[in-house]
């Protein structure tokens, strides 16, 4: 259920508000056809349309208790990007507040079937994209609070790389594991033929995997994501498992 999460489940709405405002500033001074950097082929109203879009099917898909077929997925007639995406927001965030986060509510993660996965699954949605709307504008990228990074680190490992690939059919051509270390937290990502799967760990564990990721808890984050360069990250071993579990991340997270 919810207690999957490594933060309070409060965090994520506070999160939310937070990341959306940032989002919202940067629409007001820059252009909706300026490029995203980090998304190539995106510009900064593809990514504000995308995420306006992607809290309307939350909703729905929460409502209607499966994944909806039709929803609004751009701005009506005369309802400007911003407006599109703030009324996307409010409706998505006034529907997960009105409930326990531990209480069921349907999901794509069979493991966690609540209210508290869309909580998280959108927090992490926001950041990530908020970290794209401030590169298209040319700005200084906002830190990731330390626990909310954290989490995301556990989301994109536990979820996306343990949970999404398998999903999606998809697995790696060698097998073996990468440690992730940071701020006192360590998990194993291990990779093969016939598995992907990733878990929280001892630090002595971390450290007997072929390679070892350290780094800043910010860093590792949008590392992950394909938000920051390689060197975001320092790699110990010789980073064919790194480089296997960045590129699967990528399919998982496309």
């Amino acid at each position: 259920m919810a207690g999957q999460a490594m933060i309070d489940q409060g965090r994520f709405l506070e999160a939310i508000g937070a990341e959306t405002e940032l989002m919202a500033q940067v629409a007001h001074t820059a252009s909706a056809d300026a490029p995203v950097p980090t998304c190539p082929g995106w510009t900064l109203g593809e990514v504000l349309r995308h995420v306006g879009s992607v809290y309307r099917v939350t909703r729905r898909w929460i409502t209607d208790g499966r994944r909806p077929e039709h929803w609004q997925r751009k701005p009506g007639p005369g309802q400007s990007l911003e407006d599109y995406f703030r009324e996307g927001r409010d409706e998505l965030v006034a529907e997960l507040s009105a409930h326990d986060p531990d209480e069921l509510a349907p999901t794509w993660w069979p493991a966690d079937r609540s209210y508290g996965f869309w909580r998280r699954r959108t927090a992490h949605e926001t950041t990530i994209h908020r970290i794209d709307a401030e590169s298209a504008a040319g700005r200084e990228v906002s830190k990731i609070p330390e626990d909310v990074a954290l989490d995301g680190i556990d989301e994109a490992l536990v979820l996306w790389f343990g949970q999404r690939l398998p999903l999606l059919g998809l697995s790696g051509t060698k097998t073996g594991s990468v440690g992730v270390r940071t701020a006192g937290h360590t998990w194993i990502a291990r990779a093969g033929p016939t598995e992907t799967v990733a878990w929280r760990c001892s630090a002595e564990e971390a450290q007997r995997a072929d390679d070892l990721i350290t780094g800043k808890p910010d860093k590792i984050y949008r590392w992950l994501w394909g938000r920051a360069g390689p060197t975001a990250v320092t790699v110990s071993g010789d980073q064919d498992m790194a480089g296997q579990l960045w590129a699967l991340l990528r399919l998982a997270t496309r």
